[in-house]
């Protein structure tokens, strides 16, 4: 299946300004506050050269997290220029921010892949995949749902896969702090990054 990054950009602004309403059919939304006690933020990942990461490769700087995947029709290329925008808007104080992009679709996401599809948003944001036990437990960490969806007579890897929605910030310490909704607007967001930042 071709995926031209290019083309990615109508859907996204098309989402943005219908709100996020229109991409939350195919995708589970923001965890119920409830579910986020107990969130576990560690990962064993690997990044687009295959080198292993974990949480502790970014101590002392923030770490701005979502899941995803890049065959995405709606909820991630949104989420991703949602991230983009942070940065943006942050200015100088991104410099103390890592935004990661983590794969729930190893067996099709290569790290050649994930580089291609991150960097098209923004350079700075880190595509992470892994095994797929490494990549569910990661996600069963952050408490992050996620299931393959396959239409009936469809070919193997044609499939969607439904996944938890929203962004999640560590600290500098590498403690949860808090998940972002997807509903949450940008600016509301990076104004919540910035005062964290500062006070740091």
């Amino acid at each position: 299946m071709n995926r031209l990054p290019a083309l990615l950009a109508v859907p996204c602004l098309t989402l943005l300004l219908a709100g996020p309403a229109a991409g939350q059919s195919m995708h589970s939304l923001e965890l119920l506050r409830g579910e986020e006690v107990g969130i576990n933020p560690r990962y064993l990942l690997q990044d687009p050269n295959g080198r292993a990461v974990t949480q502790e490769e970014f101590r002392g700087r923030f770490q701005l997290i979502a899941f995803g995947y890049t065959y995405c029709p709606d909820i991630c290329p949104t989420t991703l220029v949602e991230m983009a925008e942070i940065l943006k808007l942050l200015g100088d104080k991104a410099a103390k921010l890592q935004p990661i992009f983590i794969s729930v679709d190893p067996e099709r996401d290569t790290g050649k892949v994930l580089k291609t599809y991150t960097e098209f948003f923004d350079p700075r944001i880190l595509g992470l995949t892994g095994s797929p036990a490494l990549v569910r437990r990661a996600a069963d960490n952050f408490k992050i749902r996620y299931a393959k969806v396959r239409e009936p007579d469809t070919p193997p890897d044609r499939y969607a896969v439904d996944h938890s929605a929203g962004m999640i910030l560590l600290g500098p310490d590498g403690n949860f702090i808090k998940k972002f909704a997807f509903s949450m607007p940008v600016t509301e967001i990076s104004a919540q990054i910035g005062d964290l930042l500062n006070q740091r």
